[in-house]
């Protein structure tokens, strides 16, 4: 038999997920995240869930990783020692960057801090115009002392960001080979091959992030392959990328730029999936992790792709990622909304006497106070366990005993007394105020957006989800919630349902009503070259190939643009009208508003090279027992305000419950990675693939 291996490393726990491809089952594991080095977790995690499964090494046929690594690296300020080269005269870019704040008002506000310091940033004699074409010659002999003088500072990385270089590679390529005659240890990224596209800061700032995350990520996908070897695993190995899409290893070492929210991505296409094999084309995703919480939308079966991230942005309790807070990336990036609401999330009082509930966690070392491992803080798992909606003898299938005596002594000591409240109060608004930030970060992602909440299924997911999606769903009017089998591993399942993915991009400014169609066609054909041989690269995997073409189309004079999907083939007249009308639609749905009689314009070229890997199966139907009752384990009081304080309450052993099976709220849904809460007045409806189908009672 062959197995798929899924390792997602989070900030609290690295899980596992094993799958048979022949039967489409699949088996969970759950191991401490090793913060210090994330690689020692992922190895933890493979030999016990391989142990456990009785699977060996040789078995397996192909390993996928999440990993936030990349993300980690630029937020805690690890990144590498790295250099700068631009035009001459420019060298300031970095430093300069954007006239943006994410809060207007904030006069306390500080840009981040440039990935690379100004001593390190370096101009070099050379010039094009805005065509291409040069106005000042290279000069190899002052490229040449540059390199020289990174090479003394002892940078590990370089990043080359040329003026127009999208239009014209030639000066960059050049300097790319100075690097590497003189200079050929240094890690290189040229700004032509990583962003072609115009806006010289954002180009640059994608090509430093990629240049400075390239040693780190390098030094720790090399530590995976180094022990993976060592245990005699020959499997291919794979990695999620930002924008949904899996390449290989030494594809992420080349571009980790593309990789910066690899962890986060997985869950989304994993709610992508769920959601093709049950007919649900419109979807939030809902993931409450240990650390952070985030809400991803699907629409018409397909994530919602940015091409305007930041990376390195604080995580806010109560609101999403804000623009001008961090590094601009130009790269596809499934579109989320991050906040520090995670079950490990810390409570506190702050100097106004008003209760506060993250950014900070309290992540796996120590983790929160009823893990007993020596954290003092109170924390969101602090005061389910308080309510009651965690079962302290059932955490993690009964492996870790939790202490509600110590959770509830953190929680009065720093938050109910300095308040005058009660115990549970203190909990209870724990709670809510944690709900009320991710309520807002569920509106963040589709009603900011023009997209309406109600017309949407909510999955929930994540080892903290189904504890509070009930409520969310409850707030935002979704009228459907649906808690896959093992959520908090659920977003390991989407490493192994995705496509391998190569996106490509460049510049093409022009208006649709004079479109040259065939000098867009063969700029297409030359991005499907690329796309082709990036596949080819990665034979074996991939069984065919397709190609997606978007266009990012604005109004002329107009800052931003919007992506809209292109036919994959040489455009007609009918074509660029319907694209035009197309954007009229995108942009009213957008903004509230379109401008029909203004002319448009075309951007950027954008093609998605996709490798598809075959799918495994769905579980075969499983049979239907009638009475419920058998799956109940226990029962214990757990506090909803809908009954205005504690009710006694059902616990469900969920790997004893079979479809069409219905349980009436209030009740819990226990097992060994989650833990389900149904609100009074909500039924949840086992399906035929084990999920609960979470709605209003009819009653």
């Amino acid at each position: 038999m062959a197995y798929r291996l899924g390792i997602d490393v989070g900030g609290t726990f690295t899980d596992a997920i094993l799958l048979n491809e022949e039967t489409g089952e699949f088996r969970i594991g759950k191991v401490p995240s090793t913060l210090k080095d994330p690689s020692t977790g992922f190895i933890e995690a493979t030999n016990e869930i391989l142990k456990a499964a009785e699977v060996g090494a040789g078995e397996v046929a192909y390993i996928v990783h999440g990993t936030t690594v990349a993300t980690n690296a630029i937020i805690e300020g690890t990144v590498a020692r790295t250099g700068f080269i631009t035009t001459e005269g420019y060298r300031d870019m970095l430093e300069i960057a954007r006239q943006i704040r994410p809060s207007l008002y904030d006069l306390q506000f500080q840009k981040p801090k440039p990935l690379v310091p100004r001593h390190l940033c370096f101009g070099v004699t050379e010039r094009l115009d805005a065509k291409g074409q040069v106005l000042t010659p290279f000069d190899e002999e002052k490229a040449q002392r540059v390199v020289a003088r990174l090479k003394d500072e002892k940078v590990e990385a370089i990043a080359v960001c040329l003026l127009h270089a999208y239009r014209n590679p030639d000066h960059e390529r050049r300097l790319g080979v100075i690097v590497s005659e003189f200079f050929p240890e240094a890690v290189l990224s040229l700004s032509s091959d990583v962003a072609p596209e115009f806006r010289e800061y954002y180009r640059a700032s994608t090509t430093v992030i990629n240049a400075s995350i390239g040693p780190v990520v390098g030094r720790y996908l090399e530590r995976i392959q180094d022990r993976l070897l060592n245990e005699g695993f020959n499997a291919e190995l794979l990695l999620m990328q930002s924008g949904g899409g899996v390449f290989t290893f030494s594809e992420a070492i080349r571009k980790p730029v593309f990789m910066v929210e690899s962890g986060p991505a997985a869950g989304v296409i994993s709610a992508t999936h769920l959601g093709d094999i049950l007919g649900h084309r419109d979807i939030i995703s809902f993931d409450m992790g240990g650390t952070t919480a985030k809400t991803g939308l699907i629409q018409d079966g397909s994530p919602t792709v940015t091409k305007e991230y930041e990376v390195g942005s604080e995580a806010r309790a109560g609101l999403g990622s804000q623009r001008g807070g961090g590094y601009p990336i130009r790269t596809p990036v499934i579109d989320l909304v991050e906040i520090g609401a995670g079950g490990g999330s810390i409570a506190w009082v702050d100097e106004g006497g008003i209760l506060r509930v993250g950014p900070q966690s309290a992540g796996a070392d120590p983790g929160p106070v009823c893990y007993g491992q020596g954290g003092l803080k109170p924390t969101i798992t602090d005061a389910n366990v308080v309510l009651g909606r965690i079962q302290p003898d059932l955490f993690l299938g009964g492996r870790m005993k939790l202490n509600r005596d110590a959770a509830r002594q953190a929680i009065e000591q720093q938050c109910a007394k300095p308040l005058g409240m009660d115990v549970v109060e203190a909990a209870y608004g724990i709670v809510e105020i944690a709900n009320a930030a991710m309520v807002n970060a569920l509106r963040l992602v589709s009603v900011q957006k023009g997209y309406d909440p109600r017309e949407f299924v909510l999955v929930a997911f994540g080892g903290a989800g189904p504890l509070h999606a009930n409520r969310l769903a409850v707030e935002t009017e979704m009228p459907t919630l649906i808690v896959p089998v093992s959520p908090g591993t659920f977003s390991a399942l989407g490493l192994l349902v995705t496509d391998l993915k190569h996106d490509f991009s460049t510049t093409w400014i022009q208006r649709l009503d004079q479109l040259d169609v065939t000098g867009l066609e063969v700029a297409y054909s030359e991005l499907e070259n690329h796309g082709r041989m990036a596949l080819e690269r990665e034979e074996g995997v991939t069984q065919d190939c397709e190609f997606v073409r978007q266009l990012d189309l604005r109004f002329v004079g107009q800052s931003h643009e919007l992506a809209v999907t292109a036919p994959s083939r040489q455009l007609t007249p009918v074509d660029v009208q319907e694209l035009r009308t197309r954007f009229l639609m995108e942009h009213d749905r957008a903004y509230g508003f379109s401008a029909p009689d203004e002319p448009v314009e075309l951007v950027n070229l954008r093609l998605t090279a996709i490798g598809k890997i075959s799918k495994p199966k769905s579980k075969k139907l499983q049979k239907i027992r009638d009475n419920v009752e058998n799956a109940r384990r226990t029962s214990r009081s757990v506090y909803f305000v809908e009954t205005n304080g504690y009710t006694d309450c059902p616990v469900y052993d969920r790997y004893q419950l079979a479809a069409e099976q219905v349980i009436s709220g209030p009740a819990i849904v226990a097992e060994l990675d989650s833990t389900t809460v149904i609100h009074p007045g909500y039924d949840a409806r086992v399906d035929h693939l084990l999920n609960l189908v979470i709605t209003a009672s009819l009653g």
